[in-house]
């Protein structure tokens, strides 16, 4: 995979840098966590540097492939242009006769951000007219997008048929260190996977029942696997098209950790009344919305012994104050530990930033879905298309 310090002389080269910064916003429009920004800053300094005409591309959202104003990426524009401390040209399109302007009026070192390349239908139907148009705007692209390399876009898998095509640091730096989990990992190497499905999970579980040394279950995927086991789970969320795939799990695999107490309410609101119910002690009215305290001792006392953890996904319905507690506590177990130790997915990235915590891990992944289905060895076809591109 060759790397854009491998690229040559830049200067004056348009470089069409694919970023991902789907960023969390709030309802005003404010951005509540920049991490993805942050990261993918390095790239942009040594183009900036390098005096090559930079044209950002991003998505942002799901507007289904028409335009949005809650998804535009005006917001993110200034944010990076803070950061920078530099003017940053930004595009009411993503293609066009106006953007074509722009992209010829660019001096070397200047930067021009297009707008959501998802207000095209043509950027998630990985359209090739649309990447003929996109590829048409630069002489170089550059991936620095690692968090949407496993999806089949456009911007990812089409750009590089039409252009000289290299991996950014960010990207570089994802995959050295999570080929370094799959290849060689540090022992004893335990997984933490938690969040809602388990139907996304399942081969990643799977996988590292035979490869790691621990697999800890939290959140709601945990429920499916209770379920499965005819143990009672009240009205918690669970996926019923997953029941088959994860019946073939032992839940008696030394390996594998599950919950054995959890934190149950009738009202997901936290307004409730909760209450610390065994597992298979909860009632048909109870939801199960985090782990318990025996649970916490159990998981916090498998992290103590590893050299390398893996983490991605909450343990509980977190974003309720009263029901973070098993996250948080499984962030700090984390934190405090010895082990090489790996976080990824939004959701999860913000709650520890939120802690202050960020800092606290070896490395924090910019991907949540790339980087389950790296993990699980499976090809990513962004970083193919890198490798078998013009």
């Amino acid at each position: 995979m060759r790397v854009i310090s491998d690229a040559g002389n830049l200067s004056g080269k348009k470089v069409l840098l694919r970023v991902d910064f789907n960023v969390a916003i709030d309802k005003a429009g404010e951005i509540m966590d920049d991490f993805r920004i942050r990261a993918a800053l390095p790239t942009i300094k040594y183009l900036l540097k390098n005096q090559a005409k930079i044209i950002l591309m991003s998505h942002f959202g799901r507007p289904n492939g028409k335009k949005d104003g809650s998804m535009s990426l005006v917001s993110v524009a200034q944010k990076l242009s803070e950061y920078l401390n530099t003017k940053i040209k930004k595009a009411d399109d993503c293609i066009g006769v106006q953007v074509e302007g722009l992209v010829a009026s660019l001096n070397n070192g200047e930067i021009i951000f297009l707008e959501n390349l998802r207000f095209c239908e043509g950027e998630e139907a990985n359209d090739q007219e649309f990447s003929k148009k996109l590829a048409a705007l630069g002489e170089i692209y550059v991936n620095d997008a690692f968090g949407v390399s496993h999806r089949a876009h456009a911007s990812i898998v089409g750009i590089p048929k039409f252009l000289p095509s290299f991996a950014g640091f960010l990207l570089e730096k994802e995959v050295k260190i999570l080929s370094q989990v799959l290849e060689n990992p540090s022992r004893p190497l335990s997984v933490v996977i938690g969040g809602a499905k388990i139907s996304t999970k399942i081969k990643l579980i799977e996988e590292y029942l035979k490869k790691a040394d621990n697999v800890i279950l939290g959140g709601a995927l945990a429920n499916t696997v209770l379920h499965a086991k005819g143990l009672a789970i009240g009205k918690s969320m669970f996926e019923k098209e997953a029941i088959a795939g994860v019946e073939k799990l032992e839940i008696t695999d030394n390996k594998l950790h599950i919950p054995v107490d959890t934190i149950v309410s009738e009202d997901r609101t936290g307004k409730g009344e909760n209450r610390i119910a065994p597992v298979g002690k909860i009632s048909e009215n109870e939801l199960i919305l985090d782990i318990g305290p025996e649970t916490e001792k159990i998981f916090s006392a498998v992290i103590e012994e590893s050299k390398m953890v893996v983490w991605n996904g909450p343990m509980g319905l977190f974003e309720v104050n009263e029901f973070a507690h098993g996250t948080e506590a499984m962030a700090k177990s984390i934190a405090q530990s010895n082990a090489f130790s790996i976080v990824g997915g939004g959701e999860t990235t913000c709650f520890i930033e939120n802690l202050g915590l960020i800092d606290k891990f070896s490395h924090v992944s910019t991907g949540g879905g790339a980087m389950m289905e790296f993990l699980a060895g499976d090809e990513l076809p962004g970083i193919d298309a890198l490798s078998n591109g013009k």
